[in-house]
Parts: structure tokens; C-alpha cells; sequence
């Protein structure tokens, strides 16, 4: 049985337009690759036809991946009001108690969490600890490298 996924509006529609592209543009790019490839002769040593069937099997598997995830997601929307506690989809605002550094983040399913773009996963360590917690509360985050870092939860947004 797979697990249910948590996705924002904005997410779906991201997998959607990645599904139809892969699904249009690029299965007909790879298909285009590996006749070009097939024209040049042997295949058994024929790199440019393998690089071709390579990249098709990871177009097939990821548009498998990208249905997978549509099939079993939660679409979960921001909180239409300011939200008490940390819930998915609301944007938290972290101070690190040791360092006073701010950090935004917001709370998204693992599908489309990005750390890079401050979206985080609820099944993060910080997403884990800051889950169901309201503002002012100071939670502590033991990373993977076992080193524990304690934040206060300075304001929620929707």
C-alpha cells in the first residue's frame, strides 16, 4: 500500500505540466534520438543509440513516478486564515536560539520539498519538530549528524 502525499496547489500543477511535457516533448525527443542512432548502423556498440535508451528509460520511469504521486496525493491548500500551529502548507518563521539567525520556511509534503527554495518536507528532522507547534514554542532538531539544534517559532503565515 503507498503512502498518501501531501501536495500544495502550486505542486500539483508543477507535476502536471512536468507530466505532460515529459509525456509529449521529451518521449518524442528520445524517440527522434534513437531512430537518428538505429541509422547509424550496429547498435550493439553504438553509444549514442545506448545514451537514447538510457535517457528513455528514465523518461519512462519518471513519468510511472509523476502518475504514482498524482494518483496518491492530498492536495493541501495554505490555511485561509493565520494559522495557531504548524500545519502543511503554512509559512514558519524559525530564529535559531545559539546563532539569532531567521529562517522562512514553508511546510510542504516530501514530493515537492526543496530545501534550497525554503520549502520544506513535514518528514524533515526541523519539519518533524516544528509539526503541530505554535508560536513562541522552542523545538529542538537533532540533524543527521546528530548535532541538536534548538529554534523558537517566532511567527506563522499563511
Amino acid at each position: 500500500m503507498q503512502k498518501e502525499i501531501a501536495l500544495t496547489p502550486e505542486g500539483q500543477a508543477k507535476l502536471e505540466a512536468e507530466l505532460v511535457h515529459l509525456e509529449t516533448v521529451r518521449r518524442r525527443e528520445v524517440g527522434e534520438r534513437i531512430k537518428e542512432a538505429k541509422e547509424f548502423g550496429d547498435i550493439s556498440e553504438n553509444s549514442e543509440y545506448d545514451d537514447a535508451k538510457i535517457e528513455q528509460a528514465w523518461v519512462e520511469s519518471r513519468i510511472i513516478e509523476v502518475n504514482q504521486i498524482l494518483a496518491h496525493a492530498t492536495i493541501i491548500s495554505a490555511p485561509k486564515s493565520t494559522p495557531t500551529k504548524v500545519t502543511l502548507g503554512c509559512k514558519v518563521e524559525l530564529e535559531d536560539t545559539e546563532t539569532a539567525d531567521i529562517h522562512m520556511y514553508q511546510v510542504v509534503g516530501s514530493a515537492e520539498a526543496d530545501p534550497t527554495h525554503d520549502r520544506i518536507s513535514n518528514e524533515s528532522p526541523v519539519g518533524q519538530a516544528i509539526m503541530g507547534r505554535k508560536k513562541g514554542e522552542t523545538v529542538q532538531v537533532t540533524t543527521p549528524r546528530g548535532t541538536v539544534i534548538e529554534y523558537v517559532i517566532r511567527s506563522l503565515k499563511r
